[in-house]
């Protein structure tokens, strides 16, 4: 089987890419977690996890007794929120639960290291009206958002890193692009720690915090 054919299996199966949308949050989660998140057996759990592992989307580290996965690194996660929008639409709620984290998660969530939903659309369109990253031809930034990488974020890009310093993502929610690659892991790192968005429950959902909006609005001239 060709190599390409080899990577689509791994995600034609419903428990397999529930698990690598559930990790899309880019924190590492247990097999347990992971079946109950899927609702299967923890043997099917295990047998699916060693598939993914083995084929390279998923990386496992393993501490005392406890066995943890998480998506093996930006590349595997493109990879996963680029097919998303191939999906069929998502099906109704199936309880008000569901309905309180898909709609969450819709006004803004972490997509692996970068933000998405209508906060990361949003903070790339700003981005963009400010000439921070230029959209002429494909996304690349410019050299003012360079400078503003530096000094509002304190960004230095590592000697030999072969990441792209900014790459479209198309937003599986809004169906328009947000910003991942170095600048959008920076972005939401920053974020995170300086509390301009916090995150809401186990999920992939986060809230923009007064200080946050303040934040967005001195920074990028963004209202969200």
């Amino acid at each position: 089987m060709p190599p390409l054919a080899e990577t689509a299996g791994l995600l034609a199966d419903r428990t397999r890419a529930a698990f690598c949308q559930a990790l899309l949050d880019g924190r590492a989660w247990t097999a347990g977690e992971l079946a109950r998140h899927a609702g299967v057996r923890p043997s099917t759990a295990s047998a699916q996890l060693s598939r993914l592992i083995a084929g390279g989307l998923l990386a496992e580290e393993r501490q005392g007794r406890h066995r943890y996965v998480r998506l093996a690194g930006p590349e595997a996660a493109a990879l996963i929120e680029a097919v998303a929008p191939y999906a069929p639409d998502t099906p109704h709620p199936r309880s008000l639960r569901e309905s309180v984290r898909l709609s969450a998660e819709g006004r803004a969530r972490t997509c692996y290291d970068h933000l998405a939903g209508q906060l990361g659309v949003a903070l790339a369109d700003a981005m963009i009206a400010r000439g921070l990253v230029a959209t002429d031809s494909g996304v690349a930034v410019t050299a003012d958002g360079r400078s503003w990488l530096a000094d509002t974020l304190g960004y230095e890009r590592p000697p030999g890193s072969r990441r792209a310093l900014v790459r479209a993502c198309l937003d599986w929610t809004e169906r328009r692009p947000h910003l991942a690659g170095a600048l959008g892991a920076a972005l939401c790192a920053t974020a995170l720690d300086q509390g301009w968005v916090r995150r809401v429950g186990s999920g992939r959902a986060v809230k923009v915090t007064p200080r946050g909006a303040e934040a967005f609005r001195k920074h990028l001239g963004a209202e969200v």
